[in-house]
This record gives structure tokens, sequence and C-alpha cells, in this order.
């Protein structure tokens, strides 16, 4: 099946490596022009941008933890490009925390921090480009979100919350968006080979957690990018509201 994204524009959030970066350089091989967004590092977003085809996309800063920020970053995007016909929220973070050993002003932090970027920026980017798509007759959303959503995540508690309330969200806008003929979808990856997951797959942890799944292994980004692809593609309107499991197997859902 050929996949063609030529005309279109796609933000990718959290584009300057990872996941991200795969699906910026998959979508700029099938046609799609990118707007890739950074928040940290600028010479990683301009390697992204020199792995693209052609050279007709554009990077865009934002600190998308700080919601002061969101408003102005989509309105130049906007400006810049005119429209944004797919929307993918890949940024997000993973921060531990033991709530029994955690005093209430650090378990508040935490608690802040992750909800910011994994759930009130997708939630604030969707308003936005989830109207504008609506007011030029379509589009497509994809949230990355994770299999800690389902399975539980005792020491990372507030991450594995956001990704759940993320799936929520998503699906409730699919519901919402569909008759204006923008289509809600979520991605939800178990490990994957990122400087996210770096420190967790060091020595014996990293052997146990690839145990995990059948094949012996994590994901690779370009992996979980092809699942981004496929459901931005044509002819998947009809799956609006899916939440599509990228964990080899690691974890089951029925």
């Amino acid at each position: 099946m050929k996949i063609d994204f030529t005309g279109k524009t796609v933000l990718i959030t959290g584009a300057s490596r990872g996941i991200g970066r795969e699906t910026a350089i998959k979508f700029a091989d099938c046609g799609a022009r990118i707007v890739i967004h950074y928040n940290h590092n600028a010479n990683e977003a301009l390697k992204t941008h020199s792995l693209l085809h052609h050279d007709n996309h554009i990077i865009q800063r934002a600190d998308l933890s700080d919601i002061s920020q969101i408003d102005s970053f989509c309105e130049k995007i906007i400006r810049k490009t005119g429209k944004i016909d797919i929307l993918v929220n890949n940024a997000g973070i993973y921060k531990e925390c033991n709530m029994l050993e955690s005093n209430f002003t650090d378990w508040q932090k935490h608690v802040d921090d992750i909800l910011k970027v994994n759930l009130f920026a997708p939630a604030h980017l969707m308003h936005f480009f989830g109207k504008h798509m609506a007011k030029k007759g379509g589009g497509k959303i994809i949230n990355v979100s994770s299999r800690g959503a389902f399975r539980g995540e005792p020491l990372a508690p507030a991450y594995g919350s956001s990704k759940a309330a993320l799936n929520q969200l998503s699906q409730s806008l699919a519901c919402l968006l569909a008759p204006s003929h923008v289509f809600v979808y979520v991605v939800a990856p178990g490990f994957v080979e990122t400087d996210m997951s770096k420190n967790a797959l060091k020595g014996e942890k990293g052997m146990e957690i690839k145990k995990q799944s059948p094949l012996n292994r994590i994901a690779k980004p370009e992996e979980v990018a092809h699942a981004i692809l496929l459901l931005a593609s044509d002819n998947t309107d009809f799956m609006t509201g899916a939440i599509l499991d990228v964990n080899g197997a690691s974890y089951l859902r029925s």
C-alpha cells in the first residue's frame, strides 16, 4: 500500500529526537511538509530538518509545559504554513516518584510537571488545531500514549495517569469531531529505543524489560512511526477513536 501525503502539512511535537524524528522522516518521505517542534535542543531539531526530503519544512520552538506559550505557538504555525492537516502529539516526559518516599511538595511538583506536558499540552493543541481542522473541512490527530495507561505504573503513577487521561480525551474528541471529518487516534507503545528510556534499559533491568515481549526486544522508533503514518493515511476514518498497541505483545488487553 502506497501512502501519499503530498500537499499535507504535519505538525509533530517533540520532533527533534526519537519517535518524533522518525515520524517526521517517514511523513517527509511520503511528500508531507513538516513542522518540527522542539523545546530545548535546537541542534537536534536542525538535525531532524537535515534528514527530511525537500526543503519546505519549518522548525518552531515552544515550551509546552508553559500554557501561556501554546496559543502564540499555534498562531505562529498557522501564519507560516496556512494550515495543519495532521497533528501528532508526540512530546512527553517520563519521571518516577515513589509516593511513599516523597514529601507533599515534591509529589505535587512531580504530578504537575508530568500533567502539563503529557496531558494539558496535547489537550490545548487539540483545542486549537481541532477547531482549525473542522473549519477547513477535516484533518487527523494522532496522540502518542503508552501501555502504562493500561497496566499501571507504581513508580510513575503520574505518567500512567496522564496517558490514561490522554486516551480518554482522545476518544471523547473522536466522538465530538467525527461529524466535522476530524479523526482522532492513539498509538500506545511499550518501551521504545529512545533517550527517554535508555536509563531504564541498562543492565539486568533492561534485559528483563526486553523479555516482556516474546520478540525479546523493545520497539524501534521507526516501528512506532509506521503505526502513526498508518492511522494518518487515507481510508482509516472509521477507525477514529481507536487505540493501537505497539508493544510487541508485552502487554495484551481485550
